[in-house]
């Protein structure tokens, strides 16, 4: 995803100088479904690739699977990069949590805005040219502000270097009512 104010073709996260943390830089499927509320099939992230305090990359590679449990009869459609991208900030919020010793927050995605999709599915990408290249959704997200009560994230899904989504989602966190 290109935006003013950065060149295209660079990541959102590319002028981000990382901040350490503490918990697990990598995780597997397996350690992602432990972290976040989606469990069987609707964990959609197959692996962490990196994170820090203000962003997280994840790959998937469940976008081909006849079985998805978000396709449709006409296939896995490109709204549903959204998803992907709401379990990378899920992820994201709970790794933060587990770095600073504390329970995350459960969060609801609130709003996605500004969101360009720019195929129709994901299910019939076209493969990389590099064979040695994973056949996976890469998701990104960037954490560009937020409080207790709610999160403002940037996102982007590509997929062999090409871009398949992009966005910006809110999270309202799970606060406690007022009355």
């Amino acid at each position: 995803m290109s935006s003013p104010g950065r060149p295209k073709g660079e990541s959102l996260g590319a002028r981000h100088a990382a901040t350490p943390v503490s918990a697990p830089q990598t995780l597997t499927r397996e350690g992602i479904a432990a972290l976040i509320p989606h469990s069987g099939t609707m964990c959609l992230l197959s692996c962490l690739l990196e994170w820090d305090l203000q962003r997280i990359v994840c790959l998937a590679t469940n976008h081909r699977d006849a079985n998805h449990p978000l396709r449709t009869r006409t296939g896995l459609l490109s709204p549903c990069a959204i998803e992907y991208a709401a379990q990378a900030m899920a992820l994201h919020g709970a790794l933060i949590g587990q770095d600073a010793g504390t329970a995350a927050s459960p969060g609801y995605l609130a709003s996605a805005r500004g969101v360009r999709l720019h195929l129709l599915r994901l299910d019939d990408l076209p493969l990389d040219a590099d064979p040695s290249q994973p056949d996976a959704l890469r998701i990104e997200a960037i954490r560009q502000s937020g409080n207790a009560s709610q999160i403002l994230y940037a996102f982007s899904v590509s997929h062999a270097g090409r871009p398949v989504a992009d966005g910006r989602a809110a999270v309202v966190l799970n606060t406690a009512l007022s009355t």
